[in-house]
């Protein structure tokens, strides 16, 4: 069963290494156990609907209580806390794009605020309803799951926009095809959520974005319906797929998505390479990027991270052989760790092993084997569940990412982990932050910044703390010219400085689209524009 209260599945747990344990306390200081509400007192906390429990309307308190938070920091700090703050006056669970549809429709005849509903991973507070006069309804699309439409001669498949990452990929590999999208929520989020908040699955460097995949859909809205048809390319006009790319639920609930598709590979491998320091490393990279090989990804930790990935891999003596061993060949304290992701064929991914890891030796690379790619595709889905063992300990842990251009990369990581280690100094708190290059391109690469820090026993200090982080990091991105977002989308959390980026003009130019597919504001307010 879902936690009602944290990341994941309940019967799935992530326990911290003593030796972890013992660092976080050294670098941010010792944990205090919160004081998480019981979820009884969570439930009395949800005020009474709005709404009659009627037209496949659920007022139940449970159902909203369930779908009135994502899995942002301040999502966390209301549930654990019980302070829920706005609760959506009811739970629509549609079963067909028809049913969708009259929704919408009903939407615009009462007035009612629709706010769409995926796996409810979001990052960044896509799925917290707002506070308004008007009722609130969040629309749950888990049951738009199934397979539509497969054309196998053309590699494009249509499911429902509820479908989860596990059972989509399900239906494929049985008819050894595979869309390759394998965000770190892919046990839990949906389809239509990646398309909705324009998602990067950690081998997109060889399946690419869900820009690239998204070959077209269907979507709601309150103007009517919106058919995107999937051709290889066109020319005719600007493409309103992108329209729909990152809107975030605001144009309308898109209820089925066609995808483009690859073979399954015949063999993948992940390779773990150390290099000596992050200078070097990241020129490796920027130049392995440039040689277009056949690769579905490149993963760059950077000192901090390296050394911190290495604290939590547990196995203290077989790390220390291998820190020796490394030593001996040059990487030392400034080491990095690169996983070198290759997929398809036999023979295709002998010669590109060998074209890499031989690039990479020339430019100081120790090479590592595949026992640290092994660990991390078994835990690729496993590393959010170590929040929970996190927070019940006493710390708080979070993510940020942005992408820059090659140039711009080093400052930025630098001003961004800056800004986040000392965002808490004026109160004597201390920030552990560390970053990994996860998904690079010819002209740049992406940034992924988790930082971990104390959580107080007053929830309203650890939202202040994590406000002033958030804040801080995010003036560092703008300032740094990086995107205030790369995969997790705006939601609320990163609206504030959405402007700085798009700019005036461009911000106008999104409020008169979404004006013109919902000119009543009825789709999930608050969200990507005030």
């Amino acid at each position: 069963m879902r936690r009602w209260n944290g990341w994941g599945d309940d019967t799935v747990s992530s326990s911290i290494p003593p030796r972890a344990a013992e660092a976080l306390a050294a670098w941010v200081g010792p944990g205090a156990p919160p004081r998480d509400a019981a979820p009884e007192a969570a439930l009395a906390a949800v005020p009474p609907s709005r709404l009659a429990a009627e037209g496949g309307l659920s007022v139940d308190p449970w159902d909203r209580l369930l779908h009135a938070r994502g899995q942002s920091l301040p999502d966390w700090v209301a549930l654990r806390s019980g302070r829920l703050g706005v609760v959506p006056d009811a739970v629509a669970c549609p079963e067909s794009g028809e049913q969708v549809a009259a929704l919408v429709a009903r939407a615009g005849r009462e007035g009612l605020l629709l706010v769409p509903y995926g796996g409810g991973t979001s990052v960044a507070g896509h799925v917290t309803p707002v506070a308004s006069d008007r009722p609130v309804v969040s629309v749950d699309l888990s049951r738009l799951s199934r397979l539509v439409s497969l054309d196998e001669s053309s590699r494009l498949a249509t499911f429902g926009a509820g479908v989860k990452g596990p059972d989509l990929e399900a239906e494929l590999r049985a008819r050894g095809l595979t869309l390759g999208h394998f965000p770190q929520s892919f046990e839990l989020s949906t389809l239509g959520g990646w398309v909705a908040t324009r998602s990067s699955g950690q081998q997109s460097l060889g399946y690419g974005r869900i820009e690239r995949l998204f070959a077209g859909g269907r979507v709601e809205t309150p103007s009517g319906r919106l058919d995107l048809p999937a051709f290889p390319a066109s020319a005719a006009g600007p493409d309103l797929r992108e329209l729909v790319l990152g809107s975030e639920g605001r144009l309308g609930v898109i209820s089925e998505a066609t995808v483009r598709l690859s073979p399954l590979p015949a063999r993948e491998e992940v390779h773990g390479v150390f290099l000596p320091d992050l200078a070097s490393a990241v020129a490796a990279v920027r130049d392995i990027a440039a040689m277009r090989l056949p690769l579905s990804m490149l993963r760059l930790s950077t000192p901090e991270e390296t050394r911190t990935t290495l604290l939590l891999a547990g196995h203290a003596r077989l790390i220390r052989a291998l820190e020796t061993y490394l030593s001996f060949r040059g990487a030392r304290e400034e080491k990095c760790l690169l996983l070198v992701g290759v997929s398809g064929g036999e023979n295709l991914v002998r010669q590109t092993r060998r074209q890499v890891l031989g690039a990479l030796a020339m430019r100081g690379g120790v090479a590592a084997g595949r026992a640290f790619g092994r660990e991390w595709h078994r835990n690729r889905f496993r590393a959010p569940y170590l929040r929970n063992a996190l927070w019940e300990a006493g710390w708080a842990v979070d993510t940020l990412e942005t992408a820059a251009p090659w140039s711009r990369v080093p400052a930025l990581l630098a001003s961004v982990e800056r800004a986040l280690r000392v965002g808490l100094e004026s109160e004597g708190e201390r920030v552990h932050a560390f970053t990994h290059l996860s998904h690079v391109y010819l002209d740049g690469s992406s940034l992924y910044t988790t930082y971990l820090f104390r959580i107080d026993r007053d929830p309203d200090v650890t939202l202040a703390r994590w406000r002033a982080l958030k804040t801080a990091a995010s003036e560092a991105i703008v300032a740094g010219g990086g995107t205030i977002s790369h995969q997790h989308g705006v939601g609320t959390d990163h609206a504030p400085w959405l402007a700085a980026e798009k700019g005036a003009l461009g911000v106008r130019a999104l409020g008169d689209v979404l004006r013109s597919f919902d000119p009543q504001g009825l789709m999930n307010p608050g969200k990507l524009l005030p």
